[in-house]
């Protein structure tokens, strides 16, 4: 391969990120025909960018979810609706529902089907509101340090409350879902209540509308393995789903 400008080697690392799901140092070393240096270099400027999650040798696609919260409740609304509608399948008369924070979070309160009778904890306020219009619903709120950014509260009090609590079925707010490195999320306090809410119920649902799939944050929660079902956008391509279903985890759409 002739010697590439800078944008035109990033350019190419951008296409392998998008139809892989990662990039490899090496791999693009010989691929680009250039130094370690160079490879490692272009992959900074992108991480630095934004356009990639920087990891040990090489990166991996980054999550494009708003930082704030208001951003959040702005974005991607009708997939986030389609995802609750999924999700709301899954809702039996009597169930006891753990309801994690977030905006598709409350969509699903909206999906929640007329005359539904059931007990759900949640320790978003956001939630608590919405929940408190649905006459059926009893709602069991769990305290903690408000976190502004999520919406939801957090630490060692949040924590304690839900390992004391055991459900038919969690609903999980996604911030990023990729097949190998699974689970993770941009806060390192809400992903420590979120690795809770991984062990409190029989099924774990996934509310991960597309822009989440494929996707990398910098704290871990777990692996993606620690879903039974992720609830997603009908339209969404089969190919992207198809690492998750080799895992076992069920589709809903």
């Amino acid at each position: 391969m002739p010697d590439l400008l800078k944008g035109e080697r990033q350019r190419l690392i951008l296409e392998e990120l998008a139809s892989s799901g990662r990039v490899v140092a090496a791999d693009l070393q010989n691929r680009l025909g250039v130094s370690e240096y160079t490879v490692r270099r272009d992959l900074d400027e992108l991480a630095g960018a934004g356009r990639l999650l920087r990891v040990h040798g090489g990166g991996l696609p980054p999550s494009q979810v708003a930082p704030t919260y208001e951003g959040r409740r702005g974005q991607g609304v009708a997939g986030k609706r389609a995802t609750a509608r999924a999700a709301a399948a899954l809702l039996e008369h009597g169930q006891v529902v753990i309801l994690d924070g977030g905006s598709t979070a409350l969509a699903l309160v909206d999906a929640i089907p007329h005359g539904f009778e059931g007990t759900f904890v949640t320790h978003s306020p956001s939630v608590v509101e919405a929940l408190g219009r649905h006459a059926g619903v009893e709602v069991i709120v769990v305290g903690g340090t408000l976190d502004r950014r999520a919406m939801v509260a957090v630490g060692a009090q949040t924590i304690e409350a839900y390992g004391r609590i055991t459900a038919d079925v969690c609903f999980l707010g996604v911030w990023s879902l990729h097949a190998e490195h699974g689970l993770s999320e941009r806060y390192p306090e809400e992903a420590e209540v979120r690795r809770v809410l991984l062990e409190r119920a029989d099924r774990v649902v996934g509310l991960a509308s597309r822009p989440k799939l494929g996707t990398v944050a910098p704290f871990t929660i777990g692996p993606a393995t620690a879903l039974t079902h992720i609830a997603t956008e009908r339209d969404v391509p089969g190919e992207l789903l198809a690492p998750f279903e080799e895992l076992g985890i069920h589709v809903l759409r």
